[in-house]
């Protein structure tokens, strides 16, 4: 059973984390509307809105761990070890380790704050604090 804890400030560390991916995600897609246009082929309506809606799932998750949802730890878990991925291939096969190196360790924050003990334990419902105490 689940009672009302306060949100330990790795929770809501981990969300400012992940809501700030989730705003840049959506700044990349005004961008590509604003200074796609010179951009060969595509659709860059559709590209733009697939980003809106990806990104407005992870700023969604981003809000829900701020405001100590625990239904949007697993989700953000999740974005997070996709965009590891995203990093990884933005580092090594796309040769951008300038985007690449700084969203990988974005990424590896988020996780070690959602993984944290006082974030584990938050998302199981018991009744313990960051200091530990119950």
């Amino acid at each position: 059973m689940t009672t009302d804890t306060p949100v330990p400030g790795t929770v809501k560390a981990a969300g400012l984390l992940v809501g700030i991916e989730g705003l840049a995600g959506i700044a990349f897609a005004v961008f590509l509307l604003v200074d796609g246009g010179s951009l060969p082929g595509g659709n860059l309506y559709g590209e733009a809105g697939y980003f809106v809606v990806i990104f407005g799932g992870v700023l969604a998750c981003g809000i829900g761990l701020l405001l100590g949802k625990r239904w949007a730890r697993g989700p953000a878990t999740v974005i997070q070890i996709l965009l590891l991925g995203v990093a990884w291939y933005a580092t090594g096969p796309s040769g951008q380790p300038a985007y690449g190196i700084p969203g990988a360790v974005v990424c590896i924050a988020a996780l070690v704050l959602l993984f944290r003990a006082p974030s584990r334990i938050w998302a199981d419902g018991h009744g313990v604090t960051d200091d530990g105490e119950k």
